[in-house]
């Protein structure tokens, strides 16, 4: 698969659309995407054009997000970028730059936050472990086995090395 997936830092732009199509939890919602530049001339940090990106969450992330974004928040997010185009009202062509977002976090290099595990719904366990679940048994050593020097009283063996002309 040839997809092009972004890691873009922006600032959120509209208020998370939250709904629940048959297809299970999604949101949407607008990410601005400003470059800034140090001009020499003024010895300032200067805004750059400004992308905006429609980002879409399925799933449990939809769900996170609705909970967890507000407007003007910093946020980064990776996924899929999609580009559409159309053709509006017979001659106007429109584009539009969409993420389909594997992860979505809070841009801690210019706040904090405070995270919570969301519960996951329960499973009916089987009373008895299939062989795919091991059953319990001794915890395995996870230290690293420390190297120990070769025995003396066994030979050292040298295999010999062809000649190259």
């Amino acid at each position: 698969m040839n997809e092009t997936v972004v890691c873009v830092v922006g600032n959120v732009a509209t208020p998370p659309v939250y709904w629940e199509p048959a297809t299970g939890p999604t949101v949407r919602f607008r990410l601005a995407v400003t470059a800034r530049y140090w001009d020499r001339e003024k010895g300032v940090w200067t805004d750059g054009h400004t992308n905006f990106f429609t980002v879409w969450a399925k799933r449990q992330l939809a769900a996170n997000v609705a909970t967890s974004v507000e407007v003007g928040q910093p946020l980064v997010v990776q996924g899929r970028l999609k580009v559409r185009t159309e053709v509006r009202e017979g001659q106007q062509q429109w584009a539009s730059a969409d993420i389909d977002a594997v992860a979505i976090g809070h841009d801690l290099s210019r706040g904090t936050a405070a995270f919570r595990r969301t519960a996951r719904p329960e499973t009916a366990q089987p009373a008895v472990p299939t062989p795919a679940q091991p059953t319990a048994g001794p915890e395995p050593s996870w230290e690293t086995p420390v190297a120990q020097p070769p025995d003396p009283s066994v030979s050292q063996r040298r295999l010999p090395v062809a000649a190259v002309t």
